[in-house]
């Protein structure tokens, strides 16, 4: 699957991608406000491109004007459980390199991922989170239209700590309802 934006070309990971995925992943910046370690090396990342990153879904964010893969976007494969069982939908994930930041390029990815999950895979509702003290995603996830949901602590093991995340929620009625014009990237 291939997905394109005025800026961006998001599509599947390859193996070739691990030395711009290890670029931005081993900054401490990136991964830890995400709920994972930065990467340690450029194998970590190739590790990760074949297990994570291979999941369904999932893409890799490549800035156009330059060919590299800056970040990555997709359905991680969970929604807060127990919230809303049994239902079609996913959370939405998403990380880009720190050099990037402040440009609109996440909510422009996230906004063709999203169409993505609603008129190709069926979804409902799709889900979106942020740790408390991660105010960029807070902005993405605003800007995007999620509407707050709720707070709670979530284990996050791969750090081995505990945070508190703030839940939102696009339904896809609401998704369908905004504006061409406020779209990211349109």
């Amino acid at each position: 699957m291939r997905l394109e934006t005025k800026r961006l070309i998001l599509r599947p990971f390859r193996d070739a991608d691990a030395a711009d995925v290890f670029a931005y992943a081993k900054n401490p910046a990136v991964g830890p406000a995400a709920g994972w370690p930065s990467h340690k090396d450029e194998a970590e990342s190739l590790k990760i491109i074949r297990t994570v990153f291979a999941a369904p879904n999932v893409f890799a964010v490549e800035l156009r004007e330059t060919g590299r893969v800056i970040g990555s976007v997709g359905f991680i494969d969970e929604h807060p459980r127990g919230v809303q069982p049994n239902c079609p939908d996913d959370e939405l994930g998403y990380a880009l390199d720190e050099t990037h930041w402040g440009r609109g390029l996440m909510p422009e990815a996230a906004e063709a991922v999203m169409e993505y999950g609603f008129a190709e895979l069926g979804f409902r509702r799709i889900w979106c989170s942020h740790y408390m003290e991660n105010d960029r995603s807070r902005r993405v996830i605003e800007k995007l239209g999620f509407q707050y949901q709720f707070t709670r602590k979530v284990d996050v093991p791969l750090l081995g700590e505990v945070h508190q995340a703030r839940y939102y929620l696009m339904e896809k009625e609401g998704w369908r309802g905004r504006l061409p014009d406020s779209l990211p990237g349109r």
